[in-house]
């Protein structure tokens, strides 16, 4: 064979290399993003920050009780800049075999006030609706229909950030409304290693604690995290163990 032709062949052979790789780590990507059973946003005090513009993410995690699991997938977009849709979905199994498995589908919306900046703060909007509640209300602040406002303050150049919420909430079930609140916070602890710690609750006067770790596998791309978190005040039976994941490409759209 000429070695013109042997060159392009050995150049076909590279680039046709090059595109199973990433075709392969686009799978391995995808197929974090969909698996349940080890599905960051475990964390319930959201932060006033979207998703990058132009581009999606995807949290997901697993809360597990000692008596039942729970299973959350939550796609969010930012098509124009400053609005932010997700559109996901919760499971529930229990241990007991007698009992039912049972889902929850949110919609909510989002978008920022006032933007995030280093040593500085920020202020957003969500609004959101529940269809089928039947998740822990209590530990996840979900009703048939809610809205709060998150504002995040950054202290020491990002290496401290301090999350609040305030917000309502609307059970169908109960017929209720409640107040909800939400306190947070992430501390960089290394360039890729993030402590979190929270505390939620609403006007019940029912409450939460939440603590745990955030690793960067790929920095601003892949994320996982695990926390342990318990009712304040509670039986041993709301302690709960979760692991999340979280995928953020910079751009799609």
């Amino acid at each position: 064979m000429p070695y013109f032709w042997r060159r392009k062949l050995i150049d076909y052979r590279h680039i046709t290399l090059i595109m199973m790789k990433k075709f392969l780590i686009f799978l391995f990507l995808t197929q974090v993003m969909i698996t349940t059973a080890f599905a960051a946003r475990p964390f319930v005090t959201d932060d006033a920050r979207l998703t990058t513009a132009g581009s999606c993410q995807v949290e997901s995690w697993t809360r597990i009780y000692r008596h039942s699991t729970e299973v959350w997938s939550l796609p969010a977009c930012n098509p124009t800049g400053n609005v932010e849709v997700t559109l996901g979905a919760g499971r529930v199994t229990f241990n007991d075999p007698l009992l039912d498995s049972s889902n929850d589908y949110i919609f909510q919306a989002k978008t920022l006030l006032r933007p995030l900046k280093i040593n500085d703060f920020g202020v957003g909007l969500a609004v959101g609706s529940v269809r089928h509640p039947s998740i822990n209300i209590g530990p996840n602040q979900l009703g048939n229909t809610y809205l709060y406002i998150p504002v995040s303050i950054s202290m020491a150049d990002d290496k401290f950030i301090l999350h609040l919420n305030s917000g309502l909430l609307h059970d169908r079930a109960s017929a209720s409304n409640r107040a909800t609140w939400g306190t947070g916070a992430e501390i960089n602890a290394i360039s890729r290693l993030m402590f979190v710690a929270e505390m939620f609750g609403d006007s019940t006067g029912t409450s939460f604690w939440q603590t745990g770790v955030r690793y960067g596998i790929v920095p601003d791309l892949l994320q996982i995290d695990t926390t342990i978190g318990k009712q304040l005040g509670g039986s041993t039976d709301s302690r709960w163990i979760s692991f999340g994941v979280r995928f953020t490409p910079a751009k799609i759209f």
